[in-house]
């Protein structure tokens, strides 16, 4: 018989030797044991986390604080006492080998809170006791864990924690994992650390899920903290930053659940569904009618049922994720996925302005005079160029196809997208990493760049890289994407050096729009404060006000300028451009997504624009380190 698949109750040398034979060949480990025990050690790591299971007392969730990281031993805190630690001393010794130093790391549910003190978890704050081994090389150590789990804030209170310097890092009342004299043979430590289970009721056993969430993401990043300090100072391995010693396996149950909410954002397309199919006609209905009535717009027929969706996405047990970071991830999509889904059972209502609000944000008072103050520096009839130039749909699907060509010959099997000229929309658009060019479009040679680097050289390439990561919502886009997809199409804009005033004027007008319809404007009010009071031409005023009232009102539109404001910030504060380019994702999912680089659950993308080999376009990158506002993009010259 395969040792690997044993019963697990034949828990003998032979067993154990295999397991150590795979971690000292640096292969995973992961291993169901006797007594509901459980060993996952996902590469050579010269740490081991430890939860001992309490007999007779079920305890869920304080399990769920060591599973999330990358080498861990789940065992029956009494049963199998000898060969547990055969087990335990056979993988120090051997992962002792291989760094120098190893440290095990026990984890347990310290003193339970009043039961008086959990009918308000809000009121707990979290609290922690360290257990240190007395040893000189872990001070450091140790003052790292006390230090990261200080700064844990769990609903806005604070954590405290204590270190004790001691030989006993264990529960009272347990014996120790392995002898002392053991330990030091093997120049082996101990950290002990007493969680406070402020996320569950002492009388009921009740979970606190969102006071359980904090704890966990804070506990997780203090822990790889600690292990990184322990790592540089007691081991022969240096790791470039403390996330590289999270997990780099993902769980089956979270590849099934980013393909089932990839699954339900890609049953329909939201922005093409909330978009008039026929603009042009109105536009012209609108302009014979005196433009003093508003038109009637017509959508798409809905082909899902939202509330058969709803029932599918919630019918998603995302508890079975233990890694925090993905946990946090897939909640949040999963709130925008039914906020969508929402906003698409509301079209055409009064209800559909609110929960446009709720997904995108309102116009804040900065925005809106960052709005007003371009359109007063930049006064004139500007236009929509893409009703104004010579080049037609089919000059630029040409062009488009072109630089989707570059891609491919770079990544053969992974470009999938097409251009495709339409009736059904008005001007440019991509959907589901394919490109839509409305059948009207004419645009000027000075812009022809410009719109091809926003459309393909951003919104396919960063579809096409998502593509090519393992998890499909990178592809998809994660909650709140749009804002910077858009403020990266606009500098792409920029870097190829067809950023105009026009342009900048759209975009402010988008701005003030949006926030006119948060006051209580209707089409008219909104459509003649463009005209007359920000001197736009009549059908670009027209073509503003209906995006922003398309659906019922739709505020997306604001996300433009306040993207590139806030990326011209980031890139002056030395962000990385080229990391914006792995997916689609926010701002916000910056310090995620370089945490899964660092674990290499994901991968650098492979793609990156067709200007970013121009010498033009890397100096003006180079000038936006200085801190520019948009009005600074169109009035300086192109360095």
């Amino acid at each position: 018989m395969d040792i690997r698949h044993r019963p697990k109750a034949e828990f003998d040398q032979a067993f154990i030797d295999d397991i150590c034979s795979r971690v000292a060949t640096n292969k995973r480990v992961q291993r169901p044991l006797p007594g509901e025990g459980f060993l996952r050690i996902d590469r050579q790591l010269p740490f081991l986390c430890i939860y001992r299971r309490p007999a007779n007392q079920e305890d869920p969730l304080t399990v769920r604080l060591v599973r999330s990281e990358a080498a861990y031993l789940v065992m029956p805190a009494s049963k199998y006492r000898s060969r547990y630690r055969a087990l335990l001393a056979q993988i120090v010794a051997t992962q002792s080998r291989s760094f120098g130093a190893f440290l095990l790391f026990e984890l347990w549910a310290g003193a339970e809170v009043e039961a008086d003190e959990t009918v308000d978890p809000e009121a707990v704050r979290p609290e922690f006791e360290l257990f240190a081994d007395t040893s000189g090389e872990l001070i450091s150590t140790g003052e790292m864990l006390q230090s990261a789990l200080k700064r844990i804030r769990v609903l806005k209170k604070q954590a405290r924690a204590t270190i004790h310097y001691t030989r006993m890092t264990h529960p009272a009342g347990l014996y120790p994992l392995l002898p002392k004299s053991q330990l030091l043979a093997m120049n082996c430590f101990s950290l002990g650390l007493s969680v406070q289970p402020i996320y569950r009721n002492l009388e009921t056993g009740e979970a606190f899920p969102l006071v359980f969430r904090g704890l966990h993401r804070g506990l997780s990043t203090a822990l790889r903290q600690t292990f990184f300090e322990f790592t540089r100072s007691n081991t022969r391995q240096r790791p470039p930053h403390y996330h590289a010693l999270g997990p780099r396996a993902v769980t089956k149950a979270v590849w099934e659940i980013d393909h089932k909410l990839a699954a339900i954002g890609s049953a329909y397309d939201f922005l093409l569904l909330a978009t008039p199919i026929n603009t042009l006609a109105s536009w012209h209905t609108f302009k014979k009618q005196g433009c003093n009535r508003p038109p009637v717009l017509h959508y798409r027929p809905l082909p899902i049922d939202p509330a058969e969706l709803k029932k599918a996405l919630y019918s998603i047990n995302l508890n079975r994720v233990s890694d925090p970071t993905l946990g946090y991830i897939f909640r949040r999509k999963r709130s925008e996925l039914d906020r969508e889904l929402t906003m698409l059972s509301e079209r055409g209502t009064e209800s559909f302005l609110l929960s446009s609000f709720q997904q995108y944000g309102r116009v804040d008072t900065p925005l809106m005079n960052a709005a007003l103050n371009i359109l007063d520096s930049f006064p004139g009839r500007s236009r929509d160029e893409t009703f104004s130039g010579r080049h037609s749909a089919t000059f630029f699907a040409k062009r488009a196809q072109a630089e989707l060509d570059k891609f491919r010959s770079l990544c053969p099997d992974a470009v999938t997208s097409s251009v495709t000229i339409t009736d059904e929309v008005s001007s440019l658009m991509c959907s589901q990493g394919n490109v839509l060019v409305g059948a009207s479009v004419r645009v000027p040679k000075n812009r022809i760049e410009a719109l091809i680097q926003h459309e393909v050289g951003t919104h396919v390439l960063t579809y096409l890289n998502g593509r090519q990561q393992p998890f499909q919502l990178l592809a998809a886009g994660l909650n709140g994407y749009d804002e910077l997809q858009e403020g990266l199409a606009v500098l792409a804009e920029y870097l190829v050096g067809q950023l105009n005033r026009s342009r900048l004027r759209l975009l402010a007008g988008r701005v003030v729009a949006a926030r006119y319809i948060d006051e209580g404007a209707d089409f008219i009010e909104t459509y003649r404060r463009l005209v007359e009071n920000h001197d736009f031409e009549q059908r670009t005023a027209f073509g503003i006000t209906v995006r922003i009232f398309r659906g019922g009102g739709l505020v997306k539109d604001a996300i433009y300028l306040r993207g590139l404001i806030r990326l011209l910030n980031y890139l002056a504060d030395d962000g990385d451009l080229n990391l914006l380019f792995t997916g689609k994702f926010a701002l916000e999912h910056i310090p995620f997504i370089r945490e899964l680089l660092h674990r290499r659950v994901l991968a650098p993308a492979k793609l990156t624009p067709s200007y970013m080999n121009s010498r033009a376009a890397l100096k003006r990158l180079k000038y936006l380190r200085r801190g520019l506002s948009p009005i600074d993009l169109v009035t300086t010259p192109n360095k």
